[in-house]
């Protein structure tokens, strides 16, 4: 992978996640940020972060903003939009397991493929690209195919493209229009990271092994299917390895698969093949599962990495 830093594509949302009683705590996440702030945690400093997105010009974008640059994680040439703000989710927990409520319909970030020149200004010349189904999922279908053509058009410069399915039914008028969209996006894709129950839930799969063959038969060349628990199953090159997860007493399962990616994608950029990647991942999976929050700190995510 060659090019300057790391870009990921999406919304970052204000996050409340609940306490005892009425006490809320607020903080910013949202899938592709979750992978990002992994990335940014995992290789060194001078190597770029960005998050494309777009803002409003409330207190609230303005104070997203500066935690992104307190963080060492920039904006590249995101939109500020007038009069916009961010999206809103809740957290609530039973055990170690949320649910969210979710306040997102006029949220800055559905705008973010509006100038795709700035677009294209922020993913141009980047060692990896990355994005999620959650990403098309908020955009109207010309600013999704808007990032698409930017996406294939980086990709064809040297980009490595990295997509995450991540299916939200809730997002999308229905699951036709999500199998059409996460077809597209498979197809621009150099690196897969899908779920299987999500897979299983759209494409009908009837287990891992059907999911990695079906991706495989669209092109991508490198993939993993998380599934929790289970074991993981990696495709690179042609040959496919199945490997463990590693099992710990979970707090709070918010941004595990998210931050999965990004300790696998920081490994790839590393120099790791594959299968050491995915060992990583599922070793910095296991420290996310057992801290409140969607962000676990640089130091918990560096130390599961090693």
């Amino acid at each position: 992978m060659q090019g300057n830093g790391v870009a990921a594509v999406g919304e970052c949302m204000l996050e409340l996640s609940g306490r005892q009683g009425a006490d809320w705590r607020m903080g910013f996440a949202g899938d592709t940020f979750n992978t990002l702030w992994a990335i940014r945690a995992l290789l060194p400093d001078d190597v770029a972060a960005d998050y494309v997105t777009a803002f409003g010009d409330d207190p609230f974008s303005r104070d997203q903003i500066a935690f992104f640059r307190d963080h060492g994680i920039g904006i590249a040439r995101s939109p500020v939009i007038a009069g916009a703000r961010p999206g809103l989710y809740a957290i609530t927990l039973h055990g170690a397991e949320r649910s969210f409520t979710y306040w997102r319909a006029d949220a800055a970030a559905r705008r973010l493929a509006d100038d795709p020149v700035a677009l294209r200004a922020s993913l141009e010349g980047r060692r990896l690209a990355y994005f999620s189904g959650i990403t098309l999922a908020i955009l109207e279908p010309k600013a999704r195919d808007k990032l698409l053509d930017t996406l294939r058009a980086v990709r064809a410069n040297g980009t490595t493209v990295a997509f995450d399915p991540n299916y939200r039914p809730r997002l999308w008028p229905s699951p036709e229009a999500a199998r059409a969209s996460i077809a597209e996006a498979i197809a621009v894709a150099d690196i897969a990271l899908p779920t299987f129950p999500d897979e299983q839930s759209l494409f009908g799969d009837a287990s891992p092994g059907a999911t990695a063959e079906r991706l495989a038969k669209a092109g991508v060349g490198e993939l993993v299917v998380k599934d929790g628990e289970a074991p993981a199953l990696v495709i690179a090159s042609g040959e496919g390895t199945s490997v463990p997860a590693i099992k710990v007493e979970a707090v709070d399962t918010t941004g595990a698969g998210d931050s999965f990616n990004g300790a696998y994608l920081a490994a790839r950029l590393s120099g790791d093949d594959p299968v050491e990647a995915t060992r990583r991942a599922h070793r910095v999976a296991a420290a996310v599962v057992q801290v409140r929050g969607a962000l676990a700190p640089f130091g918990t995510l560096k130390g599961a990495f090693g």
